[in-house]
Formats: C-alpha cells, structure tokens, sequence
C-alpha cells in the first residue's frame, strides 16, 4: 500500500443515546413532520437527474427508511411521526427545474394536507443543482419554513460535502452533517437530528417556543477542497473533525459541525463551513470561530487519500510484476457517486488499446459505464458470444466518444435494482463492465454478482475516489487517478466562475478572512 493509505479509524460512537427523562413542561408524544430532497449534483456533467434518478419514499415506507424510528426504539416511541415525501438519488448532472418543483411543491402540499406538526426533520444532502437555481436547498427550506409557519422547530441533517447558505440556516433551528468521509456515520447523522429536535421539544420550556430555538454560530471557510483530499481517514481532516464531537458536548453548546461543502458545483454558496448550534452566544461563537481557523491554518496541508498518478503512471504501476495484487486504480474524473454522468470512456478506451496490457499475463475489470443499447446487445449475443459494439458516452462525451469493446461476452447478468441487467464484455486482457443504468460499484458484491472474484484479478480499475470500506479492505495496492470528467479532481482546470470571492484554492493568498461568526437565532 501507499504511505498515505491508513488504517480507517474506528467509528466514534454508534450513535444511540438514551433520551432524557421528559419534563413537566416539556412535549409528550410530539407530532414531528418527516421531508426531504437528497441528491449530489455536479454542474460540469451535462448528466441531467431526472425521475429515473430517484427513489421516492412516503409514508410507512420512508418511515422504514430510518431503523432509529423502529417501533420499540427510543426515538421511534418519543414521537407521533408523520413521513410525508423523500426523494433520494444517487449523486449526478443538475436536477431537472420542473421535476424539483414538483418535488417541493409536493412536500408543501403534504405539509398543509397533514398538519399541524409541533416540529419538523428536513433531511437533505446540500449539494443539489437545479438547473436555473443557484441554491437549490435554500429555497427548498425557504418553501418548507413558509409552510410550516415562524415557530416551528425544524433539524435539517446533511452530508458534510453539502452547502450551507445563509438562507438555508434562517430557515431552519437545529443543523448538523456527517463527522466522517468516507460516510460510515450517515444514519447515526440523521439519528443525531432527530434525537436534538426531541431533546429540545421534551426541555423544560413549558410553551416558550422561543426558548426551544437554539442560537446557530454560522462561519463560512473559504475554502474548497474535494472530498478524496479531506478524507477523515488522514491529517489533517483527521484531527480536525475529532475536535467536532468534543466541541458538541460542551456545556452550552448542542451541536457542532464542519462542512467541506461541494467542489463540482459552480455556485456562490460552494465553500466550506462550520456552524456550532447552542444556548450560550458566546461560547458558540468563538467555538465556531475555533473550527473555522483550524480548517483555514490547514488549507493547504490536505492531501489527497491515496498517491496520485495519470492513467499512464497508474497503468505503469500496477503493471510492475512486483506490484501487490489486486492492484486498484480509482478513476476518478467520473465518479458517479461525486456527480460524474457514468458513462465517460476516456479510460476505458486507454485500456482497451494498451499494448502493454495485452502483451502481459494480466487480467484487469473496470467498472464500469453505462449503455442500456450495448447491454441489450450483449443479451442478444448471448454469454460465450463475439461481439463488437460501441458503448458509453451517449451523455458525456466531452473528452471521448464511445468506445469499441471487441471480445466475447464474459457475462450477462439480470435484475439489480440500480444497473438493471449488467454486461461484462471481455475484450483481450480487460473485462469491462457495461451496465443498463447508472451505479457505482462500492463493494465486492457489486462484482461477484456479474462471475467476477476480484481477489482473483491483477488491476481492478473503478470509478471511484476514495475507495469505499469493502474495496479499501480489499485492497493491496491503490492510486487515484486524476482522470477527466464533469468531477475531475483537477478543480482549477474545471473553470468555476461563479465562486465567492476569494475561495482557496481558486485564489491562493495569505490574506487572513475575518472567519468572524455570524450568530443567528429565528
């Protein structure tokens, strides 16, 4: 390995604290409002998310979606709980203008339909485009906010790569993200939102709304860094989010978080920040402020997870007969699960031409892109088959048409919730992976489902950043690779023109921002 792969450290907690005895004056059995939007969007993917890119939860269905909620369990006991409307999508291009609107316009709906809630959990991600919008989540909580009236309590969970405008924290009272990427702490995150909204409702407040409301201690960073350099794994990220739970368990103080914000989005609100939320004024804000010097002082100190390579260098590495097998290569430039369309070739056509590849003893998987038509045609072929068809880059073609696989059809494989029927297309030495739809390939059932072993391969090359628990695991050896594509880990070769002034690396200066914290409380 690398010296820059680590060990992943442990999870911190498993996130299921026993809620405080209720007090006289506090909320019995609250009615609280369940909603949301999740997606990750880049805005330099032409990948447009539309309807297909969402799974759409209501009801007891979306309630299911939270194991915390579970009949029996503390949480899902503390409150009448009413799931209304979540739509979740895999990361990808900017969401569709009209399918956004009848999103939120539904969620509304819902709320004037099933209310009155005595509070609300807004459960977002916080990097979603909108085609024509430039924060997108703003509005969805400006929306929510107006529906659910001045007073209502509302706890928004997010994804630490989200964004957090000064319109989306006034809408809100209670505002948190995940402490750990990779997101191994994604549902004790969204645990954490809710457990903060009923302490708060259950407090000895009697009918004093405003005494339920938190002040928030807002300091935007500017800075912005993709998530392969400020993984948890590794320092400085590593220590810096370590002094997160330390700061939320403060007397005062009821939640602390950082934000790295979202670096393949060209919008004004795309930066980092840090927001700690409590009663005492004071201790919030030089707290926030604290978090927020630590994140700048150690800008230009985040590296990335693993050793960087071109495709060339990477290729070069893990063909070395004393490289450790299997040997991963991260391309990264197309990362699905950062926003990339999926179905960039540019790689794949460098390995399907190798020489060097072909020449040696060498079995490599690449997974994968996405061509429903090819997929078709490899069905048709049948499994054993000579096929030769053109594949990928029907959305994203920037730096690479479609590229010509040439082989035998490996494999056919039917009924995957998320790529439909997969293909694997042996061309030579590289066995490409050729999906129905769009899915990241995150763990090692992903590959052994299709007849692929990858402890059984030389090279396994996936469109990934930092790899995933399971293939991190598995892993012998690794480079990221700074492959093109709408998420290109090359931010300044990207073109953002629409950041706020000033952010890090875009503009390199020694220039101290004020990092003064904006304290609000609605």
């Amino acid at each position: 390995m690398t010296s820059l792969l680590h060990t992943a450290p442990e999870q911190s907690e498993v996130w299921c604290p026993a809620l405080a005895p209720l007090h006289e004056e506090g909320l019995a059995r609250p009615r609280i409002g369940i909603a949301g939007i999740s997606i990750e969007s880049s805005t330099f993917s032409p990948h447009i998310s539309g309807t297909e890119a969402f799974t759409v939860r209501r009801g007891a269905t979306l309630r299911a979606y939270y194991p915390f909620l579970d009949a029996g369990r503390d949480l899902g006991e503390a409150a009448d709980w009413v799931p209304l409307m979540h739509a979740r999508s895999l990361p990808g291009g900017a969401v569709d203008s009209d399918l956004y609107a009848a999103f939120r316009d539904e969620i509304v709906d819902r709320i004037h339909q099933e209310g009155p809630f005595d509070a609300f959990y807004l459960d977002i991600h916080g990097a979603m485009s909108v085609l024509g919008m430039e924060d997108a989540e703003g509005d969805l909580a400006r929306h929510v906010r107006a529906a659910l009236g001045h007073d209502m309590l509302v706890s928004t969970s997010m994804d630490l790569h989200g964004n957090v405008s000064f319109e989306l924290l006034s809408a809100v009272d209670l505002i948190t993200c995940y402490r750990m990427a990779p997101h191994e702490d994604a549902m004790n995150t969204k645990e954490r939102a809710v457990f903060n909204l009923l302490t708060r409702l259950r407090a000895a407040t009697g009918a004093d709304v405003q005494a339920r409301r938190p002040a928030k201690a807002w300091v935007p960073v500017p800075v912005l860094l993709p998530g392969e350099k400020t993984s948890t794994r590794i320092e400085p990220a590593r220590s810096i989010y370590a002094e997160v739970p330390l700061v939320a368990a403060l007397d005062g103080v009821v939640d602390a978080a950082i934000w790295v914000g979202y670096a393949w989005a060209d919008e004004p609100r795309c930066q980092a920040y840090v927001v700690v939320t409590g009663d005492d004024e004071q201790l919030i804000s030089s707290e926030a402020e604290r978090l927020a010097r630590l994140y700048w002082d150690a800008r230009r100190d985040f590296e990335f997870v693993a050793e960087t390579a071109t495709l060339a260098e990477g290729l070069a590495a893990a063909l070395d007969p004393g490289a450790p097998r299997p040997y991963f290569l991260s391309d990264t430039g197309d990362n699905p699960t950062a926003g990339g369309a999926g179905d960039v070739t540019w790689t794949l056509q460098q390995l399907v031409t190798s020489p060097e590849l072909a020449a040696g003893p060498f079995r490599l998987v690449h997974a994968s892109i996405f061509d429903a038509d090819a997929v078709a045609a490899a069905v048709a072929a049948g499994v054993g088959s000579e096929i030769d068809v053109e594949a990928g880059a029907r959305v994203d073609a920037n730096v690479h048409g479609p590229v010509r696989l040439n082989g035998i059809v490996y494999s056919i494989t039917e009924g995957d919730p998320v790529a439909g029927t997969q293909a694997v297309i042996q061309v030579g030495n590289v066995f490409a992976i050729v999906t129905e739809r769009r899915k990241p390939f995150h763990h090692i059932g992903d590959f052994a489902q299709l007849g692929l072993d990858p402890a059984s391969f030389d090279i396994i090359v996936v469109k990934i950043g930092y790899l995933e628990p399971e293939l991190y695991d598995a892993a012998a050896g690794w480079k990221l690779l700074l492959t093109p594509g709408g998420v290109d880990q090359d931010l300044l070769r990207l073109g953002h023109s629409h950041l706020a002034e000033g952010v890090f690396p875009f503009s390199d200066t020694d220039a101290q921002p004020a990092l003064s914290a904006v304290v609000h409380r609605r």
